[in-house]
């Protein structure tokens, strides 16, 4: 075992996490690798912490190049923690942030959010399931199921998506007490470890298909260069 408790803790998320998600990584890693070959685009979108989970697949050393992420400042924590925990619940919010951006039928969304029961997530995710979109919730399935909804609906997130990813993370977002006060949050790093093994799958099998997908790599190894990739999606990638 590690020597710190937090270490140890995350190795067991991890492994459970896996657990808990395989079937849907597999299925995913397909859905994505057609996304790919279709030249479809993969957005993300999450409010507070939760955003740091789509920009994990956005614009990396890596990562694919189809990746479009919701940067809108209403819903991030950069003009402050408290006002964007208040803009999640804001009827409505959602369908301005999704007009201000291209996507189109047959994409992908990626939404997180751990709770999963704050209207904004909620109604992005019921506008792109109205648009044809392909939704996927990353949210804390156990929290989720037994919290009440802040959305007129009564809906969590996870009743109103295509496919759910579990981030299988203890209610509260914490895996360790110290002193009785909960601290070690999981989500970001489970959230990110199921999306980036999806991806790495998909990739595989679009090799297997041949098709070579659009990935960035790093601008600082000698050699790269990946103008090819923003001049193929800058029309549809807002943030490009």
């Amino acid at each position: 075992m590690y020597k710190f408790d937090y270490m140890n803790k995350i190795d067991e998320l991890l492994h459970k996490a896996y657990e808990t998600n395989e079937n849907q990584i597999e299925e995913l890693a397909k859905i994505f690798a057609k996304n790919i070959a279709d030249n479809k685009i993969i957005h993300t979108f999450g409010t507070g912490h939760s955003h740091m989970i789509g920009i994990e697949l956005f614009a990396r050393a890596g990562g694919l190049g189809n990746v479009n992420a919701l940067l809108d400042p209403d819903a991030l924590t950069a003009f402050g923690a408290r006002r964007s925990g208040e803009a999640e619940k804001l009827l409505g919010l959602a369908d301005i942030i999704y007009d201000s951006y291209k996507i189109e039928k047959g994409d992908i969304m990626i939404i997180s959010s751990n709770s999963g029961r704050n209207a904004v997530p909620i109604e992005m995710a019921m506008r792109c399931q109205k648009e044809g979109v392909y939704v996927i919730a990353v949210t804390n399935l156990e929290q989720s199921k037994n919290t009440v909804s802040r959305h007129p609906s009564g809906k969590r997130l996870f009743e109103c998506v295509d496919c759910i990813l579990d981030n299988a993370v203890p209610a509260g977002d914490a895996l360790l007490n110290i002193g009785g006060i909960a601290t070690g949050p999981g989500s970001s790093i489970s959230s990110m470890f199921l999306l980036n093994t999806i991806v790495s799958e998909a990739l595989k099998i679009c090799m297997e298909m041949g098709v070579k997908p659009p990935v960035f790599q790093s601008q600082n190894v000698d050699g790269f260069n990946n103008d090819a990739i923003y001049e193929k999606f800058e029309n549809r990638v807002k943030h490009f």
